[in-house]
């Protein structure tokens, strides 16, 4: 007789990976969306420079442009809503990879810490989830999270 557990496990249905070209289509439409907030916090930044030689010389400012506002506006919504923007018009969703629940915090800061090491290798970790059979780039294995159709 199967124990409650199982029988959870077997009612169900398998996910349905997201695979690469849905994924990239949902990073272009984050970048579009993040754009305006760089501008304007390079605008913000660099007000103070009479002309762009004083801008390539200073350079300190855009460190928390470059990166500390991707982070944030990543995080905020994959905490909030388990998918960017992107992901959410085309309805992808991060989850657990046990679980198929609503990824743990601490994955979600790895999982994007993860995106640096998946970059690095000519981009190979994202390759990877063109023939990885669960569709995981190497951010996701790390994570131990999936992207899937279904809301988690």
């Amino acid at each position: 007789m199967p124990t409650p557990a199982n029988a959870a496990s077997q009612t169900l249905p398998a996910p349905e990976y997201v695979g690469f070209g849905t994924r990239l289509g949902a990073c272009i439409i984050d970048s579009l969306l993040v754009l305006p907030l760089l501008i304007g916090a390079i605008v913000f930044a660099y007000r103070h420079m009479d002309s762009g030689l004083d801008m390539l010389l200073a350079g300190g400012d855009d460190a928390w442009v470059n990166y500390g506002i991707p982070a944030v506006f990543t995080l905020v919504f994959w905490l909030i809503k388990a998918a960017t923007p992107g992901k959410l018009l085309l309805r992808a969703y991060i989850v657990d990879a046990t679980s198929l629940a609503k990824p743990a915090p601490w994955q979600l800061l790895v999982r994007y810490l993860g995106y640096y090491l998946s970059l690095l290798p000519l981009g190979l970790g994202f390759l990877w989830i063109l023939w990885d059979p669960r569709k995981q780039g190497w951010h996701d294995k790390l994570a131990r999270t999936l992207v899937i159709r279904t809301k988690p």
